[in-house]
């Protein structure tokens, strides 16, 4: 009887040593998870997986600066305007638009009112009343329709339901003049809407300004 006694007083004992270390380890364990990101067991700090999902971030942001970069399109090779050219543009939309210094004048002016689409569009549709290839003329209505009329499209320009209708109809078959109902709207609100606020911006008047100076000057 008393040496069954001694036997279960040394299993307590070792049982109450045992306890410590056991908690120890689980509040170890416990901690590590706390600290521990959802991919891996070390410290998020220096987490490699957090450093890849950075570069990966990084890299994204790279690439959507140089998409945009390559989506704007530079402007057209002119001669610098002169006075007398920049005169007409006062006198007549037609006349502004005329030019290509003018479209390059007006273009900058409707990049900072953030409508510069509307002018983009009227040049695409220009270059495609020049082509006469079949598969050329194909693909470039492609190009147009998923540019500026498809409502997925960040430079969607604004036309009425009427002339969606006719430019989908004209789809089925592209030709030449298939948005010639859309380019005419087009120019007719960049004539009414933004060519009067043209003449009365900064970009004319400084441009009008250096160039009355110049004979002044030599």
């Amino acid at each position: 009887m008393g040496s069954e006694r001694t036997e279960m007083r040394k299993r307590q004992m070792s049982t109450t040593q045992d306890t410590p270390s056991a908690a120890q380890a689980q509040l170890s364990t416990g901690n590590r998870g706390s600290n521990a990101c959802c991919f891996c067991w070390c410290c998020c700090c220096s987490c490699s997986c957090l450093t890849v999902r950075n570069q990966d971030e990084e890299r994204a942001r790279t690439t959507s600066h140089e998409l945009q970069a390559e989506g704007i399109p530079n402007c057209e090779e002119s001669p610098a305007p002169t006075l007398e050219e920049v005169n007409a543009w006062a006198q007549s939309f037609d006349k502004l638009m005329l030019t290509p210094a003018g479209r390059n004048a007006f273009r900058e002016f409707l990049r900072t009112e953030f409508s510069e689409e509307n002018m983009l569009f009227w040049m695409a549709c220009e270059e495609l009343k020049q082509e006469s290839n079949k598969s050329v003329i194909e693909e470039k209505a492609r190009l147009i329709y998923e540019d500026y009329i498809s409502i997925l499209s960040p430079k969607e320009v604004s036309l009425d339901s009427r002339v969606r209708e006719v430019i989908n109809r004209n789809m089925l078959e592209p030709s030449q003049h298939t948005f010639d109902d859309a380019q005419l709207q087009i120019y007719t609100l960049m004539h009414r809407d933004s060519y009067p606020r043209f003449m009365n911006s900064a970009i004319y008047k400084d441009l009008l300004r250096s160039l009355s100076e110049k004979p002044a000057e030599a």
